[in-house]
């Protein structure tokens, strides 16, 4: 069964607008107003085992390999369900959209894959959760065992659960995961900023460091680590408080804990095979 219908969405942002956009457009195909305007772009909605509108429990339901699609978006799902509520002026507006069962967001340039993704409509916010929940981008993955949210408001990303962005060479594992975005000159949505806590290990091709928190500066490459850091490359092993990475360059810098007992530097390098150690 398919559904179609021009309506206007109001942008949101990444995976949270790609869901809202076709979910919310595919109840307004069914008759309901939610004030959107109009637009000349068209929502698919298909379904192989039928469209419910269920008056009842206020409740919007496609069932089996349900699919939305609006241009070059296409939400995939076992179940799409969006729940809506009744207005004292005689509207109605969504408050919760969910997707179910084999779930896939994608565009041209991402893809998101998870067992269930969930939209708080009144909060703006998007999870998507799974045993191994990923987003791939053009140039990075994003894996996490637990979920992947999206902060629209915040315009911040958060995976938990063994998180990891992947990225040619690198790699950045934590418990916890953050992204923060802003609009660059061109109008896009692009990173500029990420935390990591608890577990923190990054890899690059030449060296792995590990720490208890991150943050990474996207613009300059530079990745500050505090609390106990330890830089490896080959057999040669740096210790301390803070540590600054240049993901760019590869240079790492180690600083001493100015404020702790004891605080030096430690060292251990490997010279023509024989380990000696600096501090």
């Amino acid at each position: 069964m398919m559904v179609k219908m021009r309506r206007s969405i109001t942008k949101l942002g990444l995976i949270a607008f790609l869901f809202l956009a076709t979910i919310l457009s595919s109840v307004n195909a069914q008759g309901l107003n939610f004030g959107n305007g109009d637009s000349d772009e068209p929502i698919e909605v298909y379904a192989d085992n039928g469209i419910e509108w269920q008056q009842e429990t206020l409740t919007f339901l496609a069932k089996g390999n349900a699919r939305a699609i609006r241009g070059e978006v296409t939400v995939y799902g076992d179940e799409l369900r969006a729940f809506y509520r009744e207005l004292s002026s005689g509207g109605t507006e969504i408050w919760r959209l969910d997707v179910t069962g084999n779930v896939r967001i994608a565009t041209p340039g991402e893809t998101a894959y998870g067992d269930k993704g969930v939209y708080d409509v009144d909060n703006a916010i998007l999870v998507l959760t799974g045993k191994k929940v990923r987003l791939l981008t053009l140039t990075e993955e994003v894996i996490a065992d637990q979920q992947i949210e999206y902060w629209e408001r915040k315009q911040m990303a958060v995976a938990r659960g063994n998180a990891q962005i992947l990225s040619d060479d690198k790699n950045l594992r934590a418990e916890v995961i953050v992204a923060y975005f802003k609009n660059d000159r061109a109008g896009k949505s692009v990173v500029h900023r990420v935390e990591a806590f608890d577990n923190v290990n990054i890899k690059t091709a030449k060296e792995e460091a590990i720490s208890d928190r991150g943050v990474y500066n996207v613009e300059s490459g530079i990745a500050t680590l505090t609390g106990s850091v330890k830089i490896v490359q080959d057999q040669n092993k740096l210790e301390g408080c803070r540590a600054e990475v240049n993901m760019n360059s590869g240079i790492s810098k180690m600083f001493s804990c100015a404020n702790n007992a004891g605080g030096q530097v430690g060292g251990v390098f490997n010279l023509s095979g024989k380990t000696k150690k600096k501090n």
